[in-house]
C-alpha cells in the first residue's frame, strides 16, 4: 500500500472514522456510528488539544484506517513524555495488506520524533488477532490494565 498518507483527521472525515469504529464485534456494541452532538464535541476537544491527534490513513481519497494518539507528559522514566495509540482500525476490506503495520510504524515514527521514552496501547483481552500484531511489532505484555466503566 504505497500510494497511503497519513494525515490528522478534518471534520469531513468524521463519518468515515465512526464506520471505522463501529465495523467489528466490539465497536458494534460501543457506537452509535452516526455523527451526532456528542461526537462532533468529542471530535472538536481532540482537535483543540495539542496533546491530542486523530490520524487517518488515506489512499484514493477514501479513509481506510484511524487512530487516536495522546502524549501524556510524566514525572516517571526521568520526566519522559509517552505516546498513547487508541483506537487503531483498519477497515474490512483492506485487513490483512500491511496497512495496520503501516499505521502503527507511522505512529512509533512521530513518538521517536518527539522524543517520547515509551509507546503504549491497550487492547481488549478478546482481540486476540490485535494481540498477536501488536506483539509481532515489538510490543511487550508487561502490565495488567483495569477499567472504570462510569
Amino acid at each position: 500500500m504505497s500510494d497511503v498518507i497519513f494525515r490528522e483527521a478534518v471534520r469531513v472525515d468524521l463519518p468515515a472514522v465512526l464506520d471505522l469504529l463501529t465495523d467489528d464485534r466490539l465497536g458494534r456494541t460501543r457506537e452509535v456510528g452516526q455523527v451526532d452532538a456528542r461526537y462532533e464535541r468529542a471530535f472538536a476537544a481532540i482537535m483543540a488539544d495539542p496533546r491530542n491527534q486523530l490520524v487517518v490513513a488515506e489512499a484514493g481519497g477514501e479513509v481506510l484506517g484511524c487512530m487516536q494518539l495522546t502524549y501524556i507528559p510524566g514525572l516517571s522514566r526521568h520526566g519522559a513524555e509517552r505516546q498513547l495509540i487508541e483506537s487503531v482500525r483498519v477497515r474490512s476490506d483492506q485487513r490483512g495488506r500491511g496497512l495496520g503495520r503501516q499505521l502503527m510504524a507511522w505512529a512509533i515514527d512521530q513518538a521517536r520524533a518527539r522524543g517520547c521514552a515509551l509507546v503504549q496501547l491497550t487492547t481488549d483481552k478478546s482481540r486476540q488477532e490485535a494481540h498477536r500484531f501488536y506483539l509481532g511489532l515489538g510490543f511487550v505484555a508487561s502490565h495488567e490494565g483495569m477499567k472504570l466503566p462510569l
